[in-house]
C-alpha cells in the first residue's frame, strides 16, 4: 500500500511534465497573424507562378489532341476537348519524316555527349578542386571566363574548325563540341569542394593513386551533382536545333528538332496538331529522366555553393 502511494506522486509529476510540455509545443505551433500572411502570400505567388509555368504545355497537349481545324480556336482551352490519339501515330507514320530515324540520332547523340562530359568534368573538376599546381585558381577563373562567351561568337570558327576536319554531314560534329563544358566543371568542382580534404590524404597515407582516389572514393560521393549535371547536359543536347541545322546535310543524319521543324511545312503551313504532337513525344524522354533523378537534381545543385 505504501508503495503505491510513493508512486502516484511520481507518476501525477510525470504526467504534469508531459503536460506542460503538449502545452510549450502547441504554443510553439501558434503562429502570429503577420507570419500567416506572409505564407498566404508566398503560397499565392508560388501556385500562380506554377500556373503561368504549366499553362503552355497544358495548352499544346490540349492542341495536339483536336482536330487540326480546332488547332487554333480562341479563346484557346487549356484541357482536352476532343481525344483524338491518332494524331500521335500520324507523328509516327509521317511520310515526312523518318520518325523512328531522327529520333534514334538525337537519342545517341545525346547520351555520347552526356556521357563525355560526366567524365571530362569530372576529372577536370577533381583537378582544379584537390591537385595542387601552379596557378591553379587563375586558370580556373580564366576557365570560367569562358562561360560569358555568347554561343553566336564562337559559331563561325567552330564551323570552320567542323569543316578543316571534314566532320561536316556527321553526328561527329555535333558530339566532339560537347564533350565537355565550363558550366560542368565548375558544377561538379563546387561538388569536390564540399568533401572533406582527409579522404584524400588518408588514401594517400594508404598509398592509392589519384586516379584510384578519383574513381573510387571521390566519384561515387558526388552522385547528385553527377545527376544534375546529366539531366542539364541530356537537355540542352536534345533540345538542340542550331547545330544540326548548320552541320548535318543528310536526311539519314537529321535529328528530331529538324523532323519537328519539317512537319511544319512550308510558310508553316502544316498541320499544327501533328507539330504539337511531335513536340509534346520529344518532351516525354525528358519528362522520364527529370522525375526518375529529381531529388538528385535539387541536392546537387543546393550542394554547389557549400564548402567542406
Amino acid at each position: 500500500m505504501s508503495e503505491s502511494l510513493r508512486s502516484q506522486p511520481q507518476s501525477l509529476d510525470l504526467r504534469l511534465g508531459k503536460g506542460k510540455r503538449r502545452v510549450h509545443t502547441r504554443k510553439s505551433r501558434q503562429r502570429s497573424p503577420a507570419q500567416l500572411l506572409l505564407e498566404i502570400v508566398i503560397w499565392t505567388f508560388l501556385i500562380v507562378m506554377a500556373i503561368i509555368q504549366f499553362a503552355p504545355i497544358s495548352w499544346m497537349f490540349a492542341t495536339s489532341l483536336r482536330a487540326p481545324a480546332r488547332s487554333m480556336d480562341l479563346p484557346p482551352s487549356f484541357w482536352p476537348t476532343d481525344f483524338r490519339w491518332e494524331n500521335y501515330l500520324a507523328v509516327i507514320n509521317s511520310p515526312r519524316i523518318d520518325f523512328l530515324l531522327f529520333f534514334w540520332n538525337s537519342l545517341r547523340i545525346a547520351v555520347l555527349v552526356t556521357l563525355g562530359q560526366l567524365l571530362t568534368c569530372s576529372m577536370a573538376a577533381f583537378a582544379f578542386a584537390r591537385l595542387r599546381m601552379p596557378a591553379r585558381e587563375q586558370v580556373f577563373f580564366l576557365f570560367l571566363a569562358t562561360m560569358m562567351v555568347p554561343g553566336t561568337v564562337i559559331m563561325i570558327p567552330t564551323f570552320i574548325l567542323i569543316r578543316t576536319f571534314g566532320l561536316i554531314d556527321t553526328h561527329w560534329a555535333l558530339i566532339l563540341p560537347g564533350l565537355t563544358s565550363a558550366f560542368g566543371v565548375f558544377l561538379l568542382r563546387q561538388q569536390f569542394m564540399t568533401l572533406p580534404g582527409e579522404l584524400v590524404e588518408a588514401a594517400r597515407m594508404d598509398g592509392a593513386g589519384f586516379l584510384r582516389i578519383f574513381s573510387q572514393i571521390m566519384l561515387p560521393l558526388i552522385g547528385p551533382g553527377l545527376s544534375a549535371l546529366g539531366i542539364f547536359t541530356f537537355l540542352g543536347s536534345w533540345n538542340n536545333f542550331m547545330g544540326p541545322l548548320l552541320y548535318l546535310r543528310s536526311w539519314a543524319n537529321y535529328t528530331f528538332p529538324l523532323a519537328i521543324v519539317m512537319l511544319q511545312g512550308y510558310m508553316g503551313m502544316g498541320n499544327r496538331a501533328h507539330v504539337l504532337a511531335a513536340i509534346m513525344i520529344s518532351i516525354f524522354p525528358l519528362l522520364v529522366i527529370f522525375l526518375v533523378a529529381q531529388r538528385h537534381v535539387i541536392q546537387g545543385i543546393a550542394l554547389t555553393g557549400l564548402k567542406a
